[in-house]
């Protein structure tokens, strides 16, 4: 299951484990016009764990879902 929401400056989309047994901490991504953030919340350390990818890191790993493994260089085309 997952939520949208849309606020003045992002988007923020938050991922909720439904799957049995072990449950994850919820996932909030929050998407800028320049950065996208991942936070999940760490009960062990009673901490909040956040990466942020640049755009250009965020079109790199939708690529690599789809792909082999190997090294890859996205390359953009100009019309």
């Amino acid at each position: 299951m997952f939520t949208i929401e849309h606020d003045f400056d992002a988007t923020i989309i938050t991922l909720i484990d439904e799957g049995t047994p072990s449950l994850r901490e919820d996932i909030t991504i929050r998407a800028t016009d320049d950065r996208v953030s991942v936070a999940q919340f760490d009960a062990s350390a009673q901490t909040e764990a956040v990466v942020t990818l640049s755009l250009s890191q965020l079109r790199d790993l939708a690529a690599a879902l789809d792909l082999p493994e190997g090294s890859y260089r996205l390359v953009r085309k100009t019309s």
